[in-house]
């Protein structure tokens, strides 16, 4: 089988690269595409892929093109890992965002707006090209704000375009771990948006053990959710909350610590991209993971938390699942259908999705928080707006998909930051 990686020159390629090497399953992916508009960053790239493969004789082939329509022909699968406006882009979306005295993080606030309406035209064009070079590939979109980009490509490629997140899997294995059982022998009712879902319950044998954990303080905030949140408002709550729900549960705190993670990763993926190899990836990686969401932490990430086995394993288990028929559960981005009552049945959302042959479909849950259902709906109404914004190019709608973001306190302060936005200002000047 083939697979496409879009952003093939990404840093994070190695890790579903080293998926793909350490599965040894019937109809394994034996044919690997990187595709990128940057030749440097793919010949960085596949020489990392190639020290990976020494001395693996069966290993996947690794060839790359900066040519899209030639990299989809004949594609099974599709892997979207794009970064439209590169670091730069970020680091941009979190300085003027924060400039602007609101928050900057990529997938949340002005963050993600701004990351959307210049990602969104992109996906779009990508999502029209698969219709057209690849019609029968999957596509598997990872590409940030992944709700918003997967509910964007559905318009041209249906429910063949699937969402994925490492962040409802992460949380699911720290509880797995402090309740002592493993994440496969449990089910997850999670539900929400990208970014954006609450864990309601954790069934094991039938029995949710979610209520027991809430009411154990040393156990709940030995793993980062519960230290993030503190042991008191989870309880609060009833449920654990994604890991992002701090920005909007701490907004004041977020905003005052800064988000300066764009222009960190930056400078130091220009380091390995200057002098790339396998140990210069790895150690950049394991720093990249030990920083990740530094700013609302006290100490140390878990070294259980530092090794992978995040999206990377959750695109491997979903192609898996449509290529051999095989049945499996995931937590993915797909329409909602009748999922969640507070939504239409359009609406990309992340829940639990039963996984075969034909794809994905969201399975039962637990509907989302009567207090997290504002949020819900007003992030919805924010996507669609972004979208409408990205795809009309008018600068009217893109200041009002800031603007009716909760995280963003003023018409005033989304015209501030499409004004100054170095990468929207030229865009959106109609």
């Amino acid at each position: 089988m083939k697979l496409v990686i879009l952003g093939g020159g990404g840093f994070r390629v190695p890790l579903v690269y080293r998926a793909l090497l350490a599965d040894r399953s019937p109809g394994r992916i034996t044919e690997v595409v990187l595709h990128d508009i940057d030749a440097s960053r793919l010949a960085a790239v596949g020489g990392v892929l190639a020290e990976l493969a020494t001395d693996i004789s069966d290993a996947p082939t690794v060839t790359t093109s900066t040519d899209l329509d030639e990299a989809l022909r004949g594609a099974d699968f599709v892997f979207s890992a794009i970064r439209v406006g590169g670091l730069a882009g970020r680091a941009a979306d979190e300085s003027v965002a924060s400039g602007s005295g609101v928050l900057g993080q990529e997938t949340v606030g002005a963050g993600g707006v701004t990351y959307g309406l210049r990602t969104v035209p992109v996906a779009l064009d990508i999502a029209r090209r698969i219709s057209v070079h690849a019609p029968d590939a999957w596509v598997i979109n990872f590409t940030n704000p992944a709700g918003m980009v997967t509910e964007a490509m559905s318009a041209h490629l249906g429910n063949r375009v699937i969402g994925i997140c490492d962040s409802p899997v992460g949380l699911g294995r720290r509880v797995a771990r402090a309740v002592g059982v493993h994440l496969e022998d449990a089910w997850l009712d999670y539900a929400g948006l990208n970014h954006l879902g609450w864990l309601r319950g954790f069934h094991v044998r039938g029995r949710d053990v979610l209520p027991d954990l809430l009411a154990d303080t040393d156990r709940l905030e030995s793993f980062e959710e519960g230290k993030l949140f503190g042991a008191e408002w989870l309880r609060t709550l009833g449920a654990i909350p994604n890991e992002y729900l701090h920005y909007y549960y701490f907004t004041r705190e977020a905003v005052e610590s800064g988000a300066s993670r764009g222009a960190f990763l930056l400078e130091q993926q220009k380091r390995f991209y200057a002098a790339p190899s396998f140990e210069s990836w790895d150690r950049t990686r394991l720093e990249r993971e030990q920083t990740y969401m530094a700013e609302t932490r006290d100490d140390e990430r878990d070294a259980d938390d530092l090794d992978g086995g995040g999206y990377e394993q959750v695109a491997l288990d979903l192609m898996h699942a449509i290529a051999s028929d095989n049945r499996a559960t995931l937590i993915l981005n797909v329409p909602n259908r009748t999922t969640l009552s507070c939504l239409d049945a359009d609406a990309v959302v992340e829940v639990p999705s039963l996984v075969d042959a034909n794809g994905a479909r969201p399975l039962a849950v637990s509907q989302v928080p009567d207090e997290g259902v504002g949020l819900v709906t007003s992030l919805k109404v924010v996507e669609r707006a972004t979208i409408r914004a990205a795809i009309s190019g008018e600068r009217a709608h893109a200041v009002k998909a800031l603007a009716l973001h909760p995280l963003v306190d003023s018409v005033n302060v989304a015209r501030k930051i499409v004004e100054a936005h170095p990468f929207l200002s030229e865009a959106f000047r109609a």
